[in-house]
This record gives C-alpha cells, sequence and structure tokens, in this order.
C-alpha cells in the first residue's frame, strides 16, 4: 500500500474517476513494462482473449513453467510442515537471482529431497520388518517354549521387556503407527504350508520363520537387534541431512514463492493481451484512475529505458460502451465500513457511497440495542488490544473468528464508544444505575421507605442533568416509561435515517443530470413518507416538549378512520385536524406522483427522438446508466414502454409498502435494547446478588463466576453479534434500499500488493 501515500486526497462519496485505456507495446518491453504495472499496482487489465482457452494464448508455455515451480514451491512447503521444520517468514539475505537459476534450484532441490525420501522410505520398510521379526521371535518363541522350565520363563520374560523397550524407542522412525497380531501357525506337510503362505499373503500378513531351539532363537534375535541399531543410527544421520536440506529450502521459500507467483501473474497478464498485425507489439486495454495516468505514464517510460527498446510505448484513452468499474481507495480504518456495504453489493460507478455514513450510523444504531456502558467498556478494551497488537497480528496467521475481529477492529472499536454514550444515557452499568451525573430528581414519598417499587416517588428537585434518572430504576413506572421512551426514539432515528437515504437520491440523481428522478422520484417520496411517518415523529416531539397525555396511537389510527373528526384531549397544537387533512391529500397525490408521469414522458421522448425532433434528453437512473462525464457516447436500446411502466409500478408500490414496513422494522432498535437491559439485570440479580446474599465464600466465588461467563459469552458474544446484524439489516434494508443499487462491480488492477498479502 505504499504507493497510496503519494496518491491525492480521498473522495469517500464518490468513487474515483476511471478513464479507459490503450497501451500499444513492443514485445521487447512488454514483460517489463507489465511487471512495472504490477508494482504500481493501479492499472486493471481487459481480457481481449476471453474466447480463447488458456492453452491458445500466447504465454502458455511460460505459464506452465511458473506452473511447475509453484508446484515444487507447494511440495517443498508440505515437506517442511511434515517435518516439523521452521521456515522463516521473512527470507535471509541472499544475491537476487533470475527466473531461470531459480527454475534449475528448485529442479536440483526436488530431486535430491525425493532421493532422500526414496532412500529413507527403503530404510524406514527394512526398519519396520526387522521390527515385526523381533516381535515374532519375541511372542512366537514363548508359546515354543511353553514346555521349557521355570528358568526360561524368567528369561523370555526379561527378553519381552528389553522388546518392549526397544519397540517404544523405534516407533520414533515410523511415518505412521499400524497396530499388529503376532500368531502362529502349526502345520504338517508341504502342501499345508503352501496353503497357509498363499492365505497369508492375501490378507498381508508378512511370515516369518522361527527356530524351534532356543540358542538359535537367541542367535537370531541377536542379530535382528544389531541391525536394527544399526539401522537407527543411518535413518538419525538421514533424518538430519534432510532437516538441514529442508532448512536451506525454508530460508529461501517464501521469497521464492513470491517471486514465482509475481512471474506467473505478469504472464497471465501478458495472456490478455493480443498481438498487432505486425506481429511487434502487443495491444492491450484496461482501466485507471484519472489521477493514476501520469503515474502510469511515467511508469511505462522507466520499462522502455529498462528494456533497451528502440520504440517507445503508446497510452492514449479511448471510448467504450462498457460501465466502468467502482474504485474507493480505503485505510484501515474505513475499509471495514466499505467492506460491509461492498457485501451488499458494489456501487455503481460515482454513485453515492453508503460507506461514508455507516462510520457513524452503524456503530451507533449497534450502541441503541446494545447500549450499558459496562459492556462498552469491555468490547473498548477488547478493541484496543487488536489495535494496539496489530503490527503483531496482521504477520500472524489467524483463525477464521480472530481474522474477522481483527479485520473490524476500528468498527468494533466506534461500537464500543457509542455503546459506551448510549449506556451513559440509559444509565446502566451491568444493568446497574448509578448517579454519575448529580443527584436524582426525585425521592421517595416517605422518608423512611427503602422500597421505591411500593411507595412511588415523588419529584423534589429539577431534572437528572444526563440521561436516564437512577431512581427509576426498581420503580413501579420503570418498564412503561423504559419501553415508551426507546419506542418513540426508535421511530424518530428510523424516520431521519429514511429520510437521509431519500435525500442521497436527490443528491445522486442531481449529480448524474437525471431531471425526471428529482420531479418525479424524490419529490413525491419526500413528500409520502414525510406526511406520514415526519408527522408522527413531529407529534412525538411536540408531546415531549409539552408533556401532553395525547394518544398518539389514536391519533394516527383516526387520521386514516375519521381525517375530519375532532380530536378532544389528544390535540397537541391549534390547526392539528385540518393540517392532517392536508397531509393525508399529500400522501395520497403523491403515489400517482410517482406512478404515472415518468412512464409517460420517457416514451414521449423516445418518440421525438425517433421523429427526428431536437431535445435537451432528461436523463434517468433506468435509461441512462452510463451517461457520466468524459464517458462514452450513452447508448440507449429500444424502448418497451410496458416493462418501463411496470418497473416504474413495481418501484411505487414497493416505495409505499415499505414507508411502513421499514418504519416499523426500526422498532427493532426499541426491542433488542429492551432485551439486553432485562436479560442483564436478570443476571445480575439472580445470579450474582443471589449468591451474594449467602455467607459461603464458595457460594459467592461460583456465583461471580457463572455471572461473569454469563456476561462473557451471552452478553457480550452472543448480544453483540445479534446487534451486529440488526444494525446491518436496518442498513441493507431500510436505509440503503432508499437511494442504492449495488449493481457495479469493483476495480481490480493488477497488482504485486495483492500477491504479497495473500500470502501473508
Amino acid at each position: 500500500m505504499g504507493v497510496f501515500d503519494r496518491l491525492p486526497p480521498m473522495d469517500h462519496l464518490r468513487s474515483e474517476k476511471m478513464c479507459f485505456v490503450q497501451l500499444i507495446i513492443p514485445a521487447e518491453s512488454a514483460r517489463v513494462a507489465v511487471t512495472y504495472l504490477g508494482e504500481l499496482g493501479l492499472l486493471q487489465f481487459k481480457d481481449s482473449n476471453e474466447d480463447k482457452s488458456p492453452f491458445q494464448r500466447i504465454f502458455v508455455n511460460q505459464v506452465k513453467r511458473c506452473a511447475e515451480m509453484a508446484r515444487k514451491l507447494r511440495f517443498f512447503s508440505d515437506q517442511i510442515n511434515k517435518a516439523g521444520v521452521r521456515s522463516s517468514v521473512r527470507p535471509a539475505l541472499e544475491p537476487d537471482i533470475d527466473l531461470e537459476e531459480l527454475e534449475a534450484r528448485l529442479g536440483e532441490h526436488e530431486h535430491e529431497l525425493l532421493e532422500m525420501n526414496t532412500n529413507s522410505d527403503k530404510l524406514q520398510q527394512t526398519y519396520n520388518e526387522l521390527l515385526e521379526f523381533k516381535l515374532v521371535l519375541t511372542k512366537a518363541g514363548g508359546i515354543l517354549a511353553s514346555s521349557h522350565n521355570h528358568a526360561a520363563s524368567a528369561e523370555r520374560e526379561l527378553d519381552e521387556n528389553i522388546y518392549d523397550r526397544e519397540v517404544d524407542e523405534g516407533n520414533a522412525y515410523l511415518l505412521e503407527q499400524v497396530e499388529k497380531t503376532v500368531f502362529v501357525v502349526f502345520f504338517s506337510g508341504e502342501q499345508a504350508k503352501a496353503k497357509i503362505l498363499k492365505i497369508c499373503d492375501s490378507f498381508g500378513a508378512s511370515c516369518y520363520p522361527v527356530p524351534e531351539e532356543m540358542i538359535k532363537q537367541r542367535q537370531i534375535f541377536n542379530e535382528v537387534s544389531a541391525r536394527l541399531s544399526d539401522l537407527e543410527v543411518t535413518l538419525d544421520a538421514g533424518i538430519q541431512h534432510r532437516n538441514k536440506a529442508l532448512e536451506s529450502v525454508g530460508s529461501q521459500l517464501w521469497r521464492w514463492t513470491i517471486m514465482v507467483k509475481k512471474e506467473k501473474a505478469v504472464y497471465d497478464t501478458l495472456n490478455m493481451l493480443n498481438f498487432d498485425v505486425t506481429k511487434k507489439c502487443l495491444v492491450g486495454e484496461g482501466w485507471c484512475p484519472i489521477f493514476a495516468k501520469s503515474q502510469i505514464k511515467d511508469c511505462l517510460q522507466r520499462a522502455t529505458l529498462h528494456s533497451n527498446s528502440q520504440v517507445g510505448i503508446i497510452f492514449h484513452e479511448m471510448d467504450t460502451l462498457e460501465s466502468p468499474p467502482t474504485y474507493f481507495r480505503t485505510d484501515k480504518f474505513t475499509n471495514a465500513f466499505q467492506e460491509i456495504v461492498d457485501a451488499y453489493g458494489v456501487a455503481r460507478y460515482q454513485e453515492a457511497n453508503p460507506a461514508v455514513y455507516s462510520v457513524v450510523t452503524f456503530p451507533f444504531l449497534f450502541a441503541v440495542m446494545f447500549g450499558d456502558w459496562g459492556h462498552g467498556i469491555c468490547l473498548l478494551l477488547g478493541a484496543l488490544v487488536l489495535i494496539l497488537r496489530e503490527k503483531k497480528l496482521s504477520s500472524q496467521k489467524l483463525g477464521s473468528f480472530m481474522e474477522m475481529a481483527f479485520g473490524g477492529r476500528y468498527v468494533i472499536l466506534l461500537m464500543a464508544i457509542f455503546s459506551i454514550y448510549c449506556g451513559l444515557i440509559y444509565n446502566e452499568f451491568f444493568s446497574v444505575p448509578f448517579h454519575i451525573f448529580g443527584k436524582s430528581a426525585y425521592e421517595c414519598r416517605e422518608k423512611s421507605c427503602s422500597d421505591a417499587h411500593t411507595a412511588g416517588l415523588l419529584k423534589v428537585r429539577d431534572p437528572y442533568p444526563f440521561g436516564v434518572d437512577p431512581s427509576w430504576r426498581g420503580s413501579r413506572s420503570e418498564l412503561p416509561f423504559l419501553n415508551s421512551l426507546k419506542m418513540k426514539m426508535s421511530i424518530l432515528m428510523g424516520v431521519a435515517q429514511m429520510n437521509l437515504g431519500i435525500v442521497l437520491s436527490y443528491f445522486d440523481a442531481r449529480f448524474h443530470g437525471n431531471a425526471l428522478d428529482i420531479r418525479y422520484q424524490f419529490i413525491p417520496q419526500m413528500i409520502f413518507l414525510n406526511s406520514l411517518f415526519g408527522y408522527l415523529a413531529l407529534l412525538i416531539l411536540i408531546k415531549w416538549c409539552t408533556g401532553s397525555q395525547a394518544d398518539l396511537y389514536h391519533v394516527m389510527i383516526y387520521m386514516f378512520l375519521d381525517p375530519a373528526g375532532d380530536l378532544g384531549e389528544n390535540q397537541l397544537f391549534w390547526g392539528q385536524k385540518e393540517l392532517q387533512i392536508l397531509l393525508l391529500l399529500m400522501a395520497l397525490v403523491a403515489v400517482p406522483w410517482m406512478l404515472f408521469p415518468k412512464p409517460f414522458i420517457l416514451k414521449k421522448l423516445h418518440k421525438e427522438r425517433f421523429q427526428g425532433h431536437t431535445y435537451r434528453f432528461l436523463g434517468t437512473s433506468e435509461m441512462d446508466p452510463d451517461s457520466e462525464p468524459d464517458s462514452a457516447r450513452a447508448r440507449h436500446d429500444d424502448f418497451n414502454f410496458s416493462e418501463v411502466f411496470v418497473h416504474q409500478m413495481i418501484h411505487s408500490i414497493e416505495f409505499v409498502l415499505g414507508a411502513v414496513s421499514n418504519t416499523a422494522s426500526y422498532l427493532r432498535l426499541w426491542a433488542l435494547s429492551l432485551a439486553h437491559s432485562e436479560l442483564s439485570t436478570v443476571f445480575y440479580e439472580k445470579l450474582l446478588l443471589l449468591a451474594w446474599g449467602y455467607d459461603s465464600l464458595i457460594v459467592k466465588s461460583a456465583g461471580l463466576v457463572v455471572f461473569a461467563f454469563a456476561t462473557a459469552f451471552i452478553l457480550l458474544m452472543m448480544e453483540t453479534l445479534s446487534a451486529f446484524l440488526h444494525a446491518l439489516r436496518l442498513h441493507w434494508v431500510e436505509f440503503m434500499n432508499k437511494f442504492y443499487h449495488g449493481d457495479g462491480y469493483k476495480f481490480k488492477p493488477f497488482s504485486f500488493a495483492l500477491l504479497a498479502d495473500d500470502e501473508d
């Protein structure tokens, strides 16, 4: 990522402006030029040979060579892992070598290693056979000598002990331990012997002759033991020699692997290019950011000088009908948020990027559901550990869960900070309230009372300065109060974020010059949403500010059932009934406004175009996806009115129904916040406080341990994941569907840095 240090400032709201370029590279400069472009990493090549198979391309032989070297390197890596030899992550210093020398060296190492493996396998097989023979001599000899005296039995027992010890030592040389059983067959006659040997051979049994005389058994046993000792020494020496060879390879394995990967990537890229008619130049096409053109030109000039070519490389822009790729430059802080958005869909070229707003809105909505400043501190500590050790952790191979957590460490950091903030507003520290910002505004009705739940509360001073008053905890009105607060707060946040999404659709339409989208999509959508749910949000704020006891459920229901009816005690301000009638009419008008004008205007414009009339085309997101500054002339397919009308009808119905369902969906903020708070309260009261009420230290310790585990695994892991997924849903569905198409494709430049990152 070092190249990005010298790039212009980032604009996260819009993707980088791209240009389609063509390169005409002399054949003698092609490999060097592509190598330099790989080091720069700012040009995405287009495959000009999509109709050809890999075996029909120009540099197929070079790719095969690199693939063969990659196979050898994988073989070395497997052997190193099996032998348990530690290979260095970064190579030892060694003079640079070219590809041909590396290919020869890899071949020598492979031949040497295969020869050592073959010899080792032969010695191992011999060793195993002798070990089996020794086992047979020990076990079968005891059966044959069963009629001997007690001294012989004692001597045989000693032999077995010696054998058992030697077998334990010899197991170190076995590549794979196999359990076998010793058996003895008594027979009479050569014919029976032949049949027995044939049966043993068919079952894979090894047959060994055992003499009946104890002296001969002892003599053969000693000879086998001596040969086993010699083989052990030989195997030890072979293993040490093989490990040294593997250590020598392992010290350069990472450097060689990167070198081969780069070379293969270069030839894979060259295979995307075509020869011109003279067969002397390679012609390639691709996409690059506009800001990178000067760097690419400098890179190509250096390649020309380095290859001593007499002909320079031609680099120029071209027009194309293709839609450009989407390229957002990110850093380690914004990358995780961009990945969250890209998981839904990659933005269209120059489309508004939701990740810019998700940096704040995503962790905040998470915190609304997770709000507890004690749990938030735990998340903060975990995030700080990942951030402070990011250099060490980035060079280690992590498990899937840890890799995901490390990649989202800054997301976790912001989620923790916002959780602490929301926890202070809710006044919950592991579900326990504290008088952090001053005294409570309430006191018990009776001075001697100790139970606010039974005695009730009386307001005696100004409201609590910040957040929820701690006296609400345990009172009779706690649950109704918190439910009302969090439910209304969820609606306010939902309406605000949905309005933000619609406003972004306006800026998108204005940026692309889509006047129809502004007039017949943005304006009616704003009117419809705010005539109903924007009005509900206004009523909530007025009720909070005035302290009114109006029933907002009744107001909204009878706004539809009886618009002209008397509001009575539910009236919050003068002229409310007339305003409701006006808003209802505006919402009804907004629906056909969204549905009918746009398709008919598009039909009229299309008809005028083919009648030869001149007019100023009013672009739309549906009809003109490629109408961008500095891009190719837009191409419009045959106009199909029925298809356009059905699409607009679906879009309008989806928005109208979605306005209701999306607003209701934001109530999950209230539901999960309540569930998290109540679950935390249950753990605190039924585990910690209950155990702390006993005099036994063991019970107290057990209660504390269970409480800690329940908090860690349920509240800090499962609840974190649950709140994360629900916040993800609110962004993907309720927020982004108001303006985000997400049908683009990522800019994937040819870059060696990506190869190194993959290897890490």
